[in-house]
């Protein structure tokens, strides 16, 4: 059994799948778009396909079959093995206590914003604050989606999470361009480039005596 590092997301998100039910690779993805873990884990049929065929080389999964349908090419259905499911919980175990710094974009740029104006960093900020909020509705209307169709909370408790999520940051946001537009966080305005500077007309330097 390889070291529960080596299950890469699109592995978690595979085996979890084969501990529901055995599936073929194309179901599985089927599935994945449907609860849309697509957010989640970056998933394509052809990396779904490989994940699969690694997880089966490391003894996680097994073939139980091999099927056709008219003219579709041949679809292998596949099962977790008892192997899988010890990797698939040491996994999940140690993914769901132990924080880790995925070292996310934003943060980063909001540490290096002080090198743009103020004017520029609230432009930016409202247009993120729009981005947040359409995404926001996308999710609220996935969880619509999933519960009329009566699918059990637990396979969608991360659509709430990420409505949390992004509720937190548009209120975040907010209260920061509330500062900068009303002056409690002071922006001093960053030193102009060497390309501003080259750009900049030269002061006279008047008539000599």
């Amino acid at each position: 059994m390889p070291k529960i590092t080596e299950l890469t997301p699109l592995g978690v998100a595979s085996l979890a799948l084969l501990a529901e039910e055995p599936m073929h690779p194309y179901e599985m993805y089927q599935l994945l778009m449907a609860r849309h873990e697509d957010r989640l884990v970056k998933v394509r049929p052809g990396t779904l396909y490989h994940a699969v065929g690694r997880l089966e080389e490391n003894g996680l999964v097994e073939a139980t079959g091999t099927e056709r349908e008219g003219n579709r090419p041949e679809r292998t259905t596949y099962r977790i093995t008892p192997a899988g499911h010890d990797a698939l919980d040491a996994r999940l175990q140690a993914m769901l206590s132990t924080p880790v710094n995925e070292y996310p974009v934003f943060p980063h740029a909001i540490a290096e914003a002080h090198h743009l104006p103020a004017a520029v960093v609230m432009e930016l900020l409202e247009e993120r604050v729009v981005a947040l909020g359409a995404d926001l509705d996308f999710l609220v209307h996935a969880e619509a989606t999933v519960t009329a169709k009566g699918l059990d909370r637990k396979y969608w408790i991360d659509i709430t999470y990420q409505q949390a999520m992004r509720r937190t940051e548009i209120a975040w946001i907010r209260e920061l361009l509330e500062e900068l537009g009303n002056g409690r966080l002071p922006w001093d305005e960053p030193r102009p480039t060497p390309t501003e500077l080259s750009h900049k007309p030269k002061e006279s330097l008047g008539k000599r005596s």
